[in-house]
């Protein structure tokens, strides 16, 4: 029997302390009662790491997936670094998504034979609603109503694409509570003035200190919808909205970790607003660039993507290093030998 670690809280400002107490006797419950032969935790987040413990403490073998990335820095992103790193000594399996993540692993003493190379779990998921977009139109056209009745333009989705850029906006780490989000917002303000054929959209996460510098910023909600026309503040989205919103963008704007593995798969350039990215193979590879919060830079490489097609076609055009949508089966495939040699 498998248990996967997919948690989610319902706290809106969430504490580390009160967050990481709940999921680890949440689960204390769980796992005595499934009593699972392996529990699989994905990334880096507090409630991996908190899965990966429970699971330790149950003696249960764990199974990292995502494992392996590394900035070597516990305070940048804080807390997920130290998050990651903690969740690699607990594992069992090791299940990385490239070679370079290995390589972190066995300079860590992570053993050879516990470690597999499987891509990330993210393309598969990407890819596979792709396709069920393509299979089935009145799912797509579900989707997209849904994503109409939030507040975005329904031109975005029915009139001329080729002419409507939209420039996708995410945030949502803890490292940049405070000035960073406060650059980051003045930036959208003075790109959104700079270009106003140009529609910026941006979902914005639950936390108040996510919202609080919009407001401080943009003004309130009613003041925005007025004063900013193409700018777009619109509650978090559902997957499968953002998945066809991302399809939709022209670039993205993000601190997220994940979105700079899906973007690529979609052609779309990634600007990270990070001092730091544990997926160095992207910046390698070219499909995302980094911005930090640095309102001159955050522009400067925005305004360079909305108006010179040579850099636009540089990024978008890269090969995306994070697999190829198989890594669940690798995964799938690799549980299975393993507990059919204990049998």
């Amino acid at each position: 029997k498998v248990i996967c670690h997919l948690l989610q809280n319902s706290i809106k400002d969430k504490d580390l302390y009160d967050l990481s107490s709940r999921v680890l006797l949440g689960l204390k419950k769980v796992l005595q009662t499934e009593q699972p032969d392996i529990v699989l935790v994905h990334g880096d987040t507090t409630t991996s790491s908190m899965a990966a413990l429970a699971a330790f403490y149950a003696k249960i073998p764990v199974g990292h997936i995502e494992a392996g990335l590394r900035t070597h820095n516990l305070m940048a992103p804080w807390p997920e670094e130290a998050n990651r790193q903690i969740t690699a000594r607990l594992a069992t399996h090791h299940f990385a998504p490239t070679e370079r993540s290995k390589e972190n692993l066995l300079l860590e003493g992570i053993k050879k034979e516990n470690i597999l190379i499987t891509g990330n779990t993210v393309i598969d998921a990407l890819k596979f609603m792709l396709n069920k977009f393509d299979k089935d139109p009145k799912l797509k056209t579900q989707i997209t109503n849904q994503i109409i009745d939030r507040g975005v333009p329904s031109k975005l989705f029915t009139g001329d694409q080729s002419k409507e850029k939209i420039v996708l906006i995410t945030g949502h780490r803890r490292e940049n509570f405070g000035i960073g989000f406060m650059n980051i917002c003045k930036s959208i303000k003075t790109l959104s003035k700079e270009f106003p054929e140009v529609y910026f959209i941006y979902p914005m996460h639950f936390n108040p200190n996510v919202r609080k510098p919009i407001e401080e910023v943009f003004g309130s909600k009613e003041h925005r919808k007025i004063t900013f026309s193409n700018i777009y503040f619109i509650e978090p989205l559902p997957y499968m909205e953002f998945i066809l919103l991302m399809s939709k963008s022209y670039l993205i704007l993000t601190d997220s970790g994940g979105i700079q593995e899906e973007a690529p798969s979609l052609g779309k350039p990634v600007l990270v607003m990070r001092e730091t990215t544990k997926r160095p193979e992207a910046l390698e590879a070219g499909t995302v660039e980094l911005v930090g919060t640095d309102q001159e830079k955050i522009i400067a490489t925005v305004t360079k993507l909305l108006t010179n097609k040579e850099e636009y076609s540089k990024i978008s055009k890269t090969y995306n290093p994070y697999g190829d949508g198989f890594s669940s089966r690798i995964i799938i495939n690799k549980i299975k030998q393993v507990f059919s040699k204990d049998e």
